[in-house]
């Protein structure tokens, strides 16, 4: 489904992704770690043609982004890290413009906002304001707005930054039922999520990646989730 080859990204002389390679098969759920700066966000910017890479290239669904821009972020859902809200905007006026500019058929709309209201667990506040919406229903709009054009990929760029316990169990409940029928790549700073929800987890430090595998096997080798990020990342 994704295909990531030699992928490299400068800004300036400053070197973020050095010869990246790896894939995601159709289905997975993908964790994506490694420390601050160490390239995580500028891979999905990269992925989602919001930046262009300085070289290499990349594969959704055997076409060419750098070449097929327009046809494959059709193709993804992207989530980014600070979720873009119109916060004067009431949630139903927002998933009904999101789904306007993603080109949806009128008479597709109306039942595709109510599908996606009710995965997204916001039929209690859907006809309330977005600035009066906790972090943790602004996440659930955002991953609503993510998933409105049924894409097959999501690209999640750390969902559950700043939510307490409660709010992290359900976003990664939502992630996990979402991902029953999509491609998901998702990064994020709290282990025991991927330990819980991916089928693979790529670690990346400097640009580069320096271990991969399911959470199981990476747990065997190195006694447990933590320990090997710890030491894959020092």
């Amino acid at each position: 489904m994704i295909e990531i080859k030699n992928l490299t990204k400068k800004f300036g002389q400053n070197l973020v992704l050095d010869n990246l390679s790896f894939s995601v098969a159709k289905g997975e759920i993908l964790g994506f770690l490694g420390p601050n700066g160490a390239g995580k966000t500028t891979t999905m910017k990269i992925i989602t043609s919001f930046w262009p890479a300085t070289s290499g290239q990349i594969l959704i669904d055997g076409l060419d982004t750098a070449v097929n821009s327009l046809a494959t972020r059709r193709k993804i859902g992207y989530l980014p890290e600070t979720v873009p809200l119109y916060e004067d905007m009431r949630v139903f006026e927002y998933l009904k413009f999101v789904a306007e500019i993603r080109g949806l058929e009128k008479f597709k709309i109306m039942p595709r906002l109510k599908e996606v209201v009710s995965l997204c667990g916001l039929s209690k506040v859907w006809r309330r304001p977005i600035d009066e919406l906790s972090k943790g229903f602004r996440q659930r709009v955002g991953l609503a707005q993510a998933i409105m054009h049924e894409p097959d990929i999501l690209i999640l760029d750390e969902p559950t930054t700043g939510l307490d316990p409660n709010q992290i169990v359900e976003i990664r409940d939502l992630i996990k039922t979402i991902g029953r029928e999509k491609t998901v790549i998702f990064s994020t700073h709290i282990l025991s999520e991927v330990s819980a929800t991916c089928n693979r987890v790529i670690i990346i430090n400097n640009g580069k990646i320096v271990g991969q595998g399911s959470p199981a096997e990476l747990e065997k080798q190195y006694g447990n989730l933590e320990q090997a990020f710890r030491e894959l990342t020092k």
